[in-house]
């Protein structure tokens, strides 16, 4: 319960899911905070979109939106790279477009400054 913390869109401050249901983070290529379960604040489209370029080459995904601002707060990935296999079909938060309000201190941090106690879906 120490590190418990509630994420919040950086647009709005609705609410958008928790470290509870926190299962993976990816730092290096793209930045993610990666949940299994979010709250009914997030909104996705049925439509995929293509990454042209990038560590998105290739990889076919949904836009993750905030509900009441329309903020891009992440994605759900259907195809990916090898490197990024692991995350697909889960709720990806960009760390950029968030922030994380932690229950037991009451302090407001941006996610990009955050890091979790190691979660991992590779193993």
């Amino acid at each position: 319960p120490q590190d418990c913390a509630v994420f919040h869109c950086r647009g709005c401050w609705a609410v958008l899911g928790d470290s509870l249901h926190l299962c993976a983070q990816e730092e290096r290529r793209l930045g993610l905070l990666v949940c299994f379960k979010v709250t009914n604040g997030v909104a996705w489209e049925d439509s995929l979109l293509v990454g042209l370029e990038g560590p998105l080459l290739g990889c076919a995904y949904t836009s993750l939106s905030c509900r009441s601002c329309g903020s891009i707060v992440g994605l759900i990935l259907y195809s990916a790279s090898s490197a990024l296999a692991y995350l697909r079909g889960l709720f990806c938060f960009f760390k950029d477009s968030i922030n994380c309000y932690f229950l037991k201190n009451q302090m407001i941090i941006e996610a990009s400054k955050v890091n979790f106690p190691v979660v991992t879906l590779k193993q």
